[in-house]
């Protein structure tokens, strides 16, 4: 009984270094019907045979003959696509088996000792490559890649070790770049093997939970550059389905093993995933990949994983990557708005959707989704007011399609206050602006310089509802105390609307602020629900009050003696309109020392009270303004840099692709004073290329779809050559008198942008 029980597991041991074996030729999976297993002795009298004849056994090809080790020829048929009825109807599995040839797979089995080192392998490539006799690294990697076991084997720092913890996978990534890297220069059918390897392991039964060791397979398989030939999808989808399929616990530690790789490493496989997925979606040729009906889970298991690893990106400080890598330009061809109609519906249900995993998605693709809801939502309202009057059998008005903003100039920050809270109902309709006692029909012009002149009228200083920080160079909420905020909420109405109607604005908010009015990104329907009170750290207060945000980083690392060094209790002081008056951090906080045990409770409550109590009413209000307007599913798809991008534009400057979209009046581009500017512009610094934008546009930010879409134009003016340029804001227009040299023009120009005031309005 011993003797059977140990010949079985030398059985079982040889079945892990071998694919599936058959009493026939090789297999092709899905093909034919499944040919009986042997008996015992039948089957380890084979193996004896196949150990006597030098040779490895049977293994599913990827085509063409291969050579064993020791020149040993094996014919192999091509391996036809994977797809899910193939692996989950066809393929034998161990359940099929007759009992006497069944064995447990262990759960933790023991790692073969494997001694080779970075070095050594990187000698024999260079030997092989030298020599042309490949046998050496061909074994190494026809063994290491054969399962899941010798994977751990060869690139686990100690094979038998736990290395159970988030903060190392225990994974050689030294050993793994060497092999990876000297992979695809070996010669084509090492590359095959290890393809034929990986098939093999990933084809396995399993039985239970996935064990760590299991994990660091993932982590090394998902690293394989041969996933950039779409002659491998196939298998790379199933290994992304495997991965996507584990349980959230194993992807906690995939994301913290996945940040700790090189910048380089990381990027190549994010790209490798986002060019997965593009292709997958419009393949190059029609039969390149197999059909998508048979294979719906493609994209879904991909954005799954590369959510991991958007994740990762998102826990690491700084960020490995900008999250605008993420972005995959190829969705913005689909048909997103029925995406974004299935996310709605369906939610974060089985039912996939790319709104589910919004990173994915361009600030294009969700721009257009938040203006076509819009639209939706503007023509709802529209139909509502037309249905209206019909059914009362009133004569029907044209205006009523619209929201009609008049307004007088003298008062204009009154008059827009009215306008704007008596007409609630209408904020969903198309904006149209009219100055009382000017003609013009608003084309967008009007509504341009109304959104511009409320802007520097409402964050002037002299104002008083917002603070201009000078250290920080933006905008904070005053934090007088009022019995009326409804100003603040009229801010928020307006950037709603800017972004309802896509304006630009010149506005100067910390990011902060963008995350308060994304907490929570949907107004609650309890109305007395706190609302913009974002959980603030000290990276928070830096972006608005650089200074004492590094007084408080003092403080918190201060060896001394904090209380009688520093004399502080849990009490602030603070300016309001000229009065100085103080604050408790919590009750009877004037009689409480701040020590060196309970600073971090002093730090982390002067934060929150002053980027969120001291300014409650007035942030609440400035919120329902915004989501009056904005009050939308797709907000809940932007990151806090996403809503400052639709509200201010990016601050991304290309000015090749602003001369590529440039329009001309009066003069063409071959002209030489259009020359003459685009040399002189072109040449410009960063800072006067941003004030040239800001003197032709209003603002030195770029809208979210670019350069294009700034409408900008060259005019020709006929004045004297010692005139300076003029600017039309509102049309996003600079008009040039026509300069005889280029010195001339980059001195006026020069002179005109750098001393305009406010916004440069004519």
């Amino acid at each position: 009984m011993d003797g059977e029980h140990s010949a079985l597991s030398g059985v079982e041991r040889e079945r892990e270094r071998l694919p599936p074996i058959y009493t026939s030729s090789p297999p092709v999976l899905g093909r034919g019907p499944k040919q009986p297993f042997p008996s015992l002795g039948t089957f380890i009298s084979t193996l004896s045979q196949r150990r006597d004849a030098g040779g490895r056994g049977f293994a599913i090809g990827i085509g063409g003959p291969l050579t064993g080790p020791l020149g040993i020829r094996h014919t192999v048929r091509e391996l036809p696509p994977i797809c899910s009825d193939v692996r989950q109807k066809q393929r034998l599995s161990i359940d099929t088996l007759p009992q006497e040839v069944k064995a447990p797979f262990p759960c933790d089995p023991v790692i073969p000792l494997r001694t080779k080192t970075t070095k050594e392998f990187q000698e024999d490539v260079e030997r092989a490559a030298q020599s042309g006799d490949w046998r050496e690294v061909r074994e190494f990697y026809l063994t290491t890649f054969d399962s899941f076991v010798e994977i751990n084997a060869a690139f686990k720092r100690e094979a038998n070790g736990l290395f159970n913890t988030i903060e190392d996978s225990g994974v050689n990534g030294k050993f793994v770049s060497a092999v990876y890297d000297s992979l695809l220069s070996t010669v084509t059918d090492i590359q095959k093997l290890v393809l034929k390897g990986i098939i093999n392991s990933l084809l396995r039964e399993w039985k239970g939970p996935r064990t760590k060791d299991d994990l660091r397979a993932y982590f090394v398989l998902i690293q394989n550059p041969q996933y950039s030939s779409t002659s491998t999808y196939v298998i790379f989808a199933h290994l992304l389905r495997q991965i996507a399929a584990l349980s959230e616990a194993d992807h906690h530690f995939l994301v913290h093993w996945l940040k700790r790789l090189s910048a380089r490493r990381f990027r190549q496989l994010v790209e490798r995933l986002l060019q997965f997925i593009s292709t997958r979606l419009f393949p190059a040729e029609p039969d390149e990949l197999p059909p998508s009906a048979k294979c719906s889970w493609w994209i879904p298991s991909a954005t799954k994983v590369l959510s991991l690893f958007n994740a990762a990106n998102s826990v690491s400080s700084p960020p490995i990557m900008p999250f605008t890598d993420f972005y995959n330009i190829t969705l913005e061809h689909i048909d997103f708005m029925e995406d974004y109609r299935t996310w709605q519906n369906y939610g974060n249900s089985n039912r996939f959707s790319f709104c589910q995993f919004p990173f994915i998605l361009s600030t294009v693709v969700k721009k257009a989704i938040i203006q076509k809801d819009s639209e939706q939502q503007m023509i709802s309202q529209a139909r509502l007011s037309l249905v209206s009057k019909v059914s009362r059998r009133q004569r029907v008005d044209m205006n009523l399609l619209f929201l009609n903003i008049k307004v007088r100039r003298a008062q204009l920050l009154s008059d827009s206050l009215d306008e704007l809270m008596r007409k609630r109902c209408d904020l969903k309709k198309k904006l149209r602006v009219t100055f009382v006692g000017e003609a013009g029909l608003d084309m967008g012009g009007l509504t341009k310089e109304w959104f511009l002149l409320l802007v520097r009228q409402i964050f002037h200083t002299d104002y008083g509802m917002f603070s201009f920080m000078k250290d920080s160079r933006c905008h904070w909420f005053s934090s007088w105390k009022s019995d009326n905020y409804s100003e603040f909420q009229m801010v928020g109405t307006l950037m709603g609307l800017a972004v309802y109607n896509s304006i630009a604005l010149d506005i100067h908010f910390p990011l902060y602020c963008y995350r308060k009015l994304l907490t929570p990104p949907t107004v609650p329907s309890d109305p007395n629900a706190f609302v913009g009170t974002a959980t603030a750290t000290l990276d928070d207060l830096q972006q608005v009050m650089p200074d004492l945000a590094h007084g408080l980083a003092e403080l918190l690392s201060y060896e001394g003696n904090v209380e009688e060094d520093f004399y502080l209790t849990f009490q602030v002081f603070q300016e309001e309109m000229g009065v100085v008056k103080s604050y408790n951090l919590k009750p009877a906080g004037d009689k409480i020392p701040v020590t060196k045990q309970n600073r971090k409770e002093y730090v982390q409550l002067y934060i929150d009270f002053l980027l969120n109590k001291s300014i409650y009413k007035q942030f609440a209000a400035f919120y329902h303004g915004f989501h009056s307007v904005c009050a939308s599913d797709a907000l809940m798809l932007l990151r806090p840099e996403e809503v400052e991008m639709l509200v201010c534009g990016s601050p991304e400057l290309d000015m090749s692709a602003l001369q590529k979209a440039a329009q001309y009046e009066g003069y063409s581009k071959m002209d030489a004073t259009v020359r003459f500017f685009w040399d002189v512009v072109l040449a410009f610094p960063l800072e006067l290329q941003k004030k040239l934008l800001h003197f032709a546009t209003g603002s030195d930010r770029v809208p979210v779809g670019g350069m294009a879409d700034l409408n900008f134009k060259i005019c020709k003016i006929d004045v004297p050559a010692d005139w300076l340029p003029v600017s039309h804001t509102c049309f996003n227009q600079i008009c040039l008198p026509p300069y005889r040299t280029r010195k001339e023009l980059k001195h006026k120009l020069t002179i005109a942008i750098s001393n305009a005031e406010g916004f440069g309005l004519e």
